[in-house]
């Protein structure tokens, strides 16, 4: 729920009204039921990575649609005891940070001992989702890397699982430090225009290939696992380029 809404001049909602508010709010809350499931699953004997990201993607579409019916129902006017945004933050620390940093740790993607690279990312993480200035909406961009790491996790297990858990490591604390640095991030909702649409149905293709991938995962196209990157590549620049040129 990471967009303002505007409130209507009601002046005592109704039960209707407040039922919708706080429905809202259970739905974002709802990822942590999410959370709690891919935790379990991460916790078994023979941990399947592909049902805790089937869980942490879940979490995302979550994540990303909820903001629409906080605005459609004007939860900050029906359902304004409740913070919706704090909820949103503890939601998404847990299932965009701990819980796949903690897969990486427990399927062994990370050097031994993992703690020396999952602290670092933990905490950056956390100073990051703590930071007021976080999030320039009025820019379009975040501050920091933005805590993507059940994206890191994905393709940790994709492209060498333990073999490539040196790479992952030295990936994983260069991204720690991108995280409390001020670098800048676009901010996929509110990425300013013409880029915006485009992002966003990159964003679109992106993740459905995704989810083919996650089919077979790690076992899947080749091609398209390393086609599928070119997304993550075209963010990173196009953030960078509009960050410096807006700088400018």
């Amino acid at each position: 729920m990471d967009t303002v809404d505007e409130a209507p001049a009601t002046v005592q909602p109704t039960l209707s009204q407040r039922v919708r508010g706080y429905a809202v709010h259970v739905y974002t809350a709802s990822g942590a039921g999410l959370a709690l499931l891919a935790a379990m699953e991460i916790c078994a004997p023979a941990p399947d990575p592909r049902r805790c990201f089937i869980l942490l993607f879940a979490a995302v579409f979550i994540d990303a649609t909820d903001g629409f019916f906080a605005r459609l129902w004007h939860v900050k006017t029906w359902a304004a005891a409740i913070d919706g945004r704090t909820i949103d933050d503890i939601v998404d620390y847990l299932t965009f940070t701990f819980l796949p940093l903690l897969l990486m740790w427990r399927m062994e993607w990370l050097p031994q001992p993992a703690a020396l690279y999952v602290i670092p990312a933990l905490i950056a993480s956390l100073f990051g989702f703590a930071n007021r200035q976080a999030k320039d909406e009025a820019g379009g961009f975040f501050l920091g890397f933005p805590s993507y790491w059940n994206v890191v996790a994905f393709y940790a297990g994709l492209f060498g699982g333990k073999e490539a858990a040196a790479i992952t490591g030295l990936i994983t604390l260069g991204l720690a430090l991108l995280t409390v640095l001020p670098v800048r991030f676009l901010y996929p909702n509110l990425t300013p225009p013409p880029w915006r649409l485009i992002v966003l149905v990159g964003a679109l293709l992106w993740s459905i290939a995704l989810i083919v991938l996650l089919a077979s995962y790690p076992h899947g196209p080749r091609w398209l696992a390393l086609l599928s990157l070119s997304y993550p590549a075209f963010y990173t620049i196009l953030s960078f380029a509009l960050s410096r040129r807006m700088r400018r």
